[in-house]
């Protein structure tokens, strides 16, 4: 029979009880990030999977066929709605009445309509509807550019889908980040702004110096998590025949019938991809706070 100064009880202190040291060790096992060893054990299998089963193999290489264009869709789709966003949020923290006006109804119709609504009316209505004015703007500069310049002749099938679903995305994304660059906007104190237009600049130039650096840092977590959401609902441009990851995972799926490994190589690959992302807007929030 082992003494209470054993090894069992090295780890206890002289005025716990062993009750108290249970309580413990169940605290810091539950205090574990079971949910990230839950992805490693799925990770594991999964490639192994890929190690092993030829099913596998085959779904994974197709699928890898559209992951450039994920990447491009979300990507060029995320600056550009950084782009809109910013202005948009600039709009919504005017003082002139119309662009407050004409940015607050712009966000609210996109906050209103699901994404997969707007890729569809960008591209079967807005796009079509914009090739008209586009072939007019051609025959008024025909003196200038020739009479059968590229404006003229622009036909709507001259758009790829893949075009429709990044300015889609854009303008959807936009209207989230206008809000997202308003509130941190207004965070700022108006003491800055006061201090600022004190000094003798102008509204535009103590916006671009003073508010807007300070405020892009505090928007840079909310920022990351939309590259993120980005790149998962850059998925929906499937709905328009795109050959993204999920496009070419569902022609797959259709032609072989192998739905599990298909579609639980796609998951995995949409996993990684955010895990990366993830890590690398940590890396950025961390070296932009030390500048």
């Amino acid at each position: 029979m082992q003494s209470p100064s054993g090894p069992q009880s090295a780890n206890i202190l002289p005025s716990e009880t062993p009750r108290t040291a249970q309580a413990r060790a169940v605290d810091q096992i539950a205090a574990l990030p079971f949910w990230l060893i839950i992805v490693l054990l799925l990770g594991v299998f999964l490639v192994y999977q890929f190690s092993t089963n030829e099913t596998y193999v085959t779904a994974l290489t197709r699928i890898i066929n559209g992951i450039s264009t994920t990447l491009f869709v979300a990507v060029v789709s995320y600056a550009l709605a950084i782009l809109i966003g910013l202005f948009a949020g600039l709009g919504r923290v005017s003082k002139n009445p119309i662009i407050f006006n004409l940015a607050t109804f712009y966000v609210q119709i996109i906050r209103g309509v699901p994404i997969l609504v707007q890729l569809l009316y960008w591209a079967f209505v807005i796009v079509p509807l914009a090739i008209v004015p586009v072939n007019g703007l051609g025959a008024w500069l025909s003196p200038v550019l020739g009479g059968g310049n590229f404006l003229m002749n622009l036909q709507s099938r001259d758009i790829d889908f893949a075009s429709r679903c990044i300015l889609a995305l854009a303008f959807a994304y936009g209207g989230f980040e206008a809000e997202t660059f308003r509130a941190g906007i207004e965070s700022i104190g108006k003491g800055q702004m006061e201090a600022a237009r004190s000094l003798g600049m102008t509204y535009t130039q103590a916006m671009r110096f003073v508010i807007l650096p300070q405020a892009i840092r505090r928007v840079l977590p909310p920022l990351g998590n939309d590259l993120i959401a980005m790149l998962k609902d850059s998925s929906l441009v499937s709905a328009l025949g795109v050959r993204d990851m999920t496009q070419e995972a569902r022609l797959y799926a259709a032609a072989s019938f192998r739905y599990i490994e298909t579609y639980s190589s796609l998951a995995f690959l949409y996993l990684s991809l955010t895990l990366i992302l993830s890590g690398f807007t940590r890396w950025i929030e961390t070296r932009w706070k030390q500048l």
